[in-house]
């Protein structure tokens, strides 16, 4: 009989490490890159940090994630650098306007 692996109690160290995870799969299932493309453009991601010595583990994987998501969806000019980061400072305000325990959420023009 073989034993199931346990599934560790927390997958994620942040909560922000999942929302770049979901958004990653998300983009993939619309059809915006590969899977294999994906692939690629993380392992160059996290190549270079590691050879920058950026590469610690915990959160500086999911910081390579981020810039591999940004990379690709500049290269298939579905985003630019400048709507990255607006994007990226409408989260974090909404982040820091969030109650604690409450999903963070966007309104329609952010």
């Amino acid at each position: 009989m073989s034993q199931a692996t346990p599934h560790p109690a927390q997958p994620f160290e942040q909560p922000w490490h999942a929302a770049a995870f979901a958004l990653t799969v998300h983009l993939h299932e619309r059809g915006l890159f590969s899977w294999t493309e994906w692939a690629d453009t993380l392992a160059r991601a996290l190549a270079a940090d590691d050879r920058a010595g950026r590469l610690d583990g915990g959160d500086a994987y999911y910081t390579a994630w981020l810039a591999a998501l940004q990379s690709l969806l500049e290269q298939n000019g579905i985003a630019g650098d400048d709507e990255i980061s607006e994007m990226m400072a409408a989260w974090t305000e909404a982040y820091l306007a969030t109650p604690h325990g409450s999903p963070v959420t966007l309104s329609p023009e952010g």
